[in-house]
């Protein structure tokens, strides 16, 4: 299993007070789109809607990513 990348905008949303429909419109997107961020389905993500949830939630991009490492049996010994 590989590695995926996590959206911490929940997170974010509830340190701001911000709902999510407040959130998309700031940020010019749709409620499904932002639901594909959130929930962790989205596969890219373009830097411009990157820079506008930072913008947004007066945040750094660092606060909205996590990295999650896979399960790689090779590296388990396995």
């Amino acid at each position: 299993m590989e590695g995926k990348i996590i959206f911490n905008i929940d997170v974010m949303l509830a340190k701001r007070k911000m709902s999510v429909t407040e959130l998309a419109e700031k940020v010019g997107i749709t409620i499904a789109n932002m639901s594909i961020l959130k929930t962790g389905k989205a596969k890219a993500i373009k830097v411009s809607t990157l820079l506008k949830l930072c913008e947004a939630l007066e945040c750094q991009p660092g606060d909205l990513l996590e990295y999650q490492p896979g399960n790689e049996k090779t590296e388990e010994g396995g």
